[in-house]
């Protein structure tokens, strides 16, 4: 089975499944094909396969992964202040590092919309099925919402990093408040803690809460330097951090603030 059709045999069998997607026609095109598996994968209820699906699941996603690009943090510069620290423009998924931080939802099992842009859509997509299964046994187990401000750390399945360490940031409605803040400095602190715990070497920041969550920019690549450089001064961690930012807005702010 070359790489094409175990993407038409996955659709397939995540079309048994009962979903608003499952009488879906499979598109001629590729990246048609490339959409309905990921609107599949976004909707999937957690269950059990046989060993043959998880094979194919991810020899299709690791090299999807691998024809997408990789860029091994061996290959980035540290800017000139800090060598602890870089700042990388491009898709998180696509780096080969200790681990990336996802921004979670209080759900801790990804991103349910259909192809939605969100970095947490994204993780799952390109981790693969297992990563919402490994998050909803974890969800399972603890009997709640995920609190703002706290950090789980997961295997990173197909993605070319080794672990995702998913944290709920605040959700800004109305003014900017210090509880806000607080919570935004928690998650970055707790993603350190639960990376150096782990063993993690290397670690990708994206700007948590900014977006969706809508914390201002500004603000928050503020607190997100100040938080990290400070928890390295504190511990003397000799852990690698990559500030990465996605849009050019963010490029700039923390650009400033780096240099």
């Amino acid at each position: 089975m070359n790489h094409d059709e175990q993407r038409i045999w996955l659709i397939q069998e995540l079309q048994k499944e009962d979903s608003q997607l499952s009488n879906y026609p499979i598109p001629k095109d590729k990246q048609g094909q490339k959409n309905l598996l990921r609107g599949l994968m976004n909707i999937w209820v957690p269950k059990d396969y046989d060993d043959e699906f998880w094979k194919i699941h991810d020899e299709y996603l690791s090299e999807e992964n691998r024809l997408g690009g990789i860029v091994d943090i061996e290959s980035l510069t540290p800017i000139e202040s800090d060598s602890r620290i870089y700042l990388w423009q491009g898709d998180m998924t696509t780096l080969k590092i200790g681990a990336i931080v996802n921004p979670a939802n209080s759900g801790m099992t990804g991103c349910w919309q259909i192809l939605h842009s969100c970095a947490d859509n994204i993780v799952h997509s390109k981790s693969g099925l297992r990563l919402r299964q490994t998050c909803n046994c974890m969800m399972e187990k603890q009997g709640h919402p995920e609190p703002t401000g706290q950090a789980k750390i997961t295997p990173a399945y197909n993605l070319p990093c080794e672990y995702v360490i998913h944290t709920v940031g605040p959700i800004v409605q109305g003014l900017l408040m210090k509880q806000h803040e607080d919570l935004l400095a928690s998650s970055y602190r707790s993603c350190l803690d639960i990376a150096e715990e782990n063993g993690v070497g290397s670690i990708a920041f994206c700007c948590i809460s900014t977006g969706v969550f809508m914390f201002p920019n500004q603000r928050a690549a503020e607190i997100a330097v100040e938080t990290v450089r400070k928890w390295l001064d504190e511990t003397g961690s000799r852990m690698k951090v990559v500030f990465n930012v996605f849009k050019d807005l963010d490029l700039c702010i923390y650009d400033k603030i780096l240099n």
